[in-house]
């Protein structure tokens, strides 16, 4: 079985935990097993959200996971990248593990969302996906789901690459900002 990894930190934005659980969901569903490692007070949300672990069954501290990391331990990175210190893990985790890599990058200040999407973009080859969320997670969701579609579906058919060529998809209600 292909293994995954979520890295959690700082849970300040509420859509972090949902979006985590969602995630792990959406790997579990398409084959992965999923290893979760977060800050301890991600992983008290994670324990909260989901107390019987339905979704999340393998949860371990970030910095302890770290010291034993090897590349090949995982075949898929998944960072949820909100600050400047989950920039730092990502990138880390990135270069140790060596393997297809997704940054999720999200936060509710334009600025900060683009210089967080640049400093993963200038120290990793990882997709990046992003959206400007905090409370509502449906954005961040929707180019999840899409990138992951990626993953499971690298070359899409010749229509969809037709139908796409060069221009990024735009939801109109996506991309505007969130009430806080």
């Amino acid at each position: 079985m292909k293994k995954a990894i979520i890295l959690l930190g700082c849970p300040e934005s509420p859509s972090q935990t949902p979006l985590a659980i969602y995630a792990t969901q959406k790997l579990t569903g398409i084959g992965y097993q999923v290893t979760v490692a977060s800050t301890p007070s991600a992983k008290k949300l994670l324990e909260v959200s989901d107390p019987k672990e339905h979704y999340v069954q393998n949860k371990t501290d970030i910095e302890s996971c770290l010291d034993g990391l090897e590349e090949g331990d995982y075949d898929f990175l998944l960072g949820f990248v909100a600050k400047d210190a989950a920039v730092s893990y990502f990138v880390t985790f990135y270069h140790i593990l060596n393997t297809q890599s997704l940054a999720l990058v999200f936060h509710r200040d334009q600025e900060k969302l683009e210089h967080f999407e640049n400093a993963v973009r200038e120290s990793t080859q990882a997709d990046i996906t992003s959206a400007r969320a905090y409370h509502n997670p449906t954005p961040l969701r929707v180019r999840l789901d899409r990138a992951l579609d990626k993953l499971i579906d690298p070359e899409p058919n010749k229509q969809d690459k037709k139908d796409n060529v060069d221009e990024p998809e735009k939801n109109p209600k996506l991309d505007e900002q969130e009430d806080s």
